[in-house]
């Protein structure tokens, strides 16, 4: 079986791909490599088979489908602060780009297709309760509202066009190969580099936010049992630990854990985020047979041991420390 991971060279898709890789798949990766990286793939790099282009071409995306029995859609433009930035740009990669995915795939007469969409969606909707999929989703973001308008898009296709469609809907995912040198990097990697450099790790708010952070591999096992689960088709899943982390315990935890003294500096709350974010996971348990398979500290440690791997570790001199998810 061939399947498409579009955003293939991401911090997810790579993994992703690698996943797909060591259970026998053959694997086409759709990239423009504007936010992933060439060398995310460098361990499978003849293992794959490279389109480079941008989902926002249907053409390419179409080039990228042709002959996939299956197709992960990954590539997307993330963060909530970069959306705030540039929605403009963040609708047309994340809605656009999803609606050339599915468009070609329904052409294609693709089996299914995954979608990665975002804890985003539900916004400020459930207040602390964990967050449900059959609750009112009503995100406070460009970059939310774009999941989400890409997540109905999906979930309309079965009926319109006969095409099964899956949404997960990822809480703060976390592991190797994600970079900590953007402005919009995501909060763990840049609290690891923050601590590695001696620096304080810088907190938007009082710390007490929480959220659902969950490491990789869990996302890529979600992926796989969406792939082939039954009866799935236009339904949306959770993908998550289903733990309540604070801001200020994970700081905690990542000193433990990199057995340092550093303590964070905190900044004023930033315009876009929720408070709190936590996932009911009983659905995805229910219906895809989903359960984490790597919890938080083991992840942290492993996401640690990938930045002590590298070469030098990240320069942390000019990190913006972001909570998002």
């Amino acid at each position: 079986m061939r399947a498409l991971v579009t955003g293939g060279g991401g911090f997810i898709g790579s993994h992703l791909v690698v996943g797909l890789l060591e259970r026998g798949y053959l694997v086409r990766v759709l990239d423009n490599f504007a936010t992933g990286r060439r060398s995310n793939l460098g361990s499978v790099e003849a293992d794959v088979e490279l389109v480079e282009g941008d989902i926002q071409s249907y053409e390419r995306v179409d080039k990228a489908v042709e002959g996939c029995e299956v197709v992960f859609h990954e590539a997307a433009l993330p963060s909530v602060p970069r959306s705030i930035q540039d929605p403009l740009t963040s609708n047309a990669t994340n809605v656009i780009g999803t609606l050339n995915v599915l468009l070609s795939a329904r052409d294609r007469d693709v089996r299914r297709v995954v979608c990665a969409s975002s804890s985003s969606v539900y916004g400020l909707a459930t207040g602390t309760e964990p967050r449900r999929e059959d609750r009112p989703t009503v995100p406070i973001s460009p970059y939310g509202t774009a999941k989400l308008a890409s997540e109905l898009y999906a979930r309309s296709f079965p009926s319109l066009y006969g095409l099964d469609t899956v949404a997960l809907r990822y809480f703060n995912v976390f592991g190797p190969r994600q970079d900590p040198r953007s402005q919009y990097a995501a909060v763990i990697p840049r609290f690891i580099a923050a601590l590695m450099s001696g620096r304080p790790p810088v907190i938007f708010g009082d710390g007490e936010q929480s959220r659902d952070f969950t490491f990789v591999a869990n996302v890529v096992h979600a992926n796989l049992l969406a792939m082939d689960a039954a009866d799935v088709a236009g339904k949306v899943y959770n993908i998550a630990c289903g733990e309540r982390v604070t801001v200020n315990q994970l700081v905690r935890e990542l000193r433990d854990l990199l057995d340092v003294n550093g303590e964070p500096a905190y900044a004023a709350p930033r315009p876009g985020e929720v408070r709190d974010s936590l996932a009911d996971l009983s659905r995805a348990r229910r219906e895809l047979g989903y359960e984490p398979v790597v919890g938080l500290r083991e992840g942290l440690g492993r996401t640690i041991e990938h930045f002590r791997a590298q070469e030098h570790a990240p320069d942390a001199d000019s990190f913006r420390v972001a909570n998002e998810p």
